[in-house]
């Protein structure tokens, strides 16, 4: 009877670390981005260590909306130093895989870009665009590690991507 309770709790822990965690979740993470400015003269090329702020609301195991501040470094190639950084806007959905998401999202960024030569300002763009990402993230209870790669197409900027690793905590 001891083993039966014992093997029930065990099974009950399971089950919980594995169900989606729904509520309001934040975050932050870090990560490699890249940067590629081909517009006319100016051509600036490069990657840099690239961060990002995360607050989301996942209502249902496999839908989310989610608010992104990214941040994607400061690229400097050819006496020229690009930086560029947003707010993105993203619907999530996800596929629970246990207590691993595999997820998927698409939306809009509002962002700057700017590449200056010695301090002074060569070009300069901002507005809104597509954004979209893949991933996959670890759930343990309200705590999420994930690893993802979002693309930005963003207008005057050839390449602009970020891979990185991260965490959120949900409030239920």
């Amino acid at each position: 009877m001891r083993n039966a309770i014992l093997l029930a709790a065990l099974l009950g822990t399971a089950g919980a670390a594995s169900a989606a965690d729904n509520g309001l979740y934040i975050g932050g993470s870090i990560g490699q981005s890249n940067v590629d400015v081909n517009e006319g003269l100016t051509q600036v090329d490069g990657d840099d260590t690239g961060f990002k702020f995360i607050v989301g609301f996942r209502p249902l195991d496999w839908l989310a909306v989610e608010a992104n501040y990214v941040d994607f470094g400061k690229v400097e190639a050819n006496a020229l130093t690009s930086e560029s950084n947003g707010v993105a806007v993203f619907a999530v959905g996800f596929v629970p895989v246990g207590p691993v998401d595999l997820f998927a999202k698409g939306g809009l960024i509002n962002y700057d870009s700017e590449v200056k030569l010695n301090g002074s300002r060569v070009f300069s763009d901002d507005g809104n665009e597509l954004a979209y990402g893949v991933g996959v993230q670890f759930r343990l209870l309200s705590l999420s590690v994930r690893a993802e790669y979002e693309r930005f197409d963003v207008e005057h900027v050839d390449d602009l991507n970020m891979l990185s690793v991260g965490l959120t905590y949900t409030f239920l």
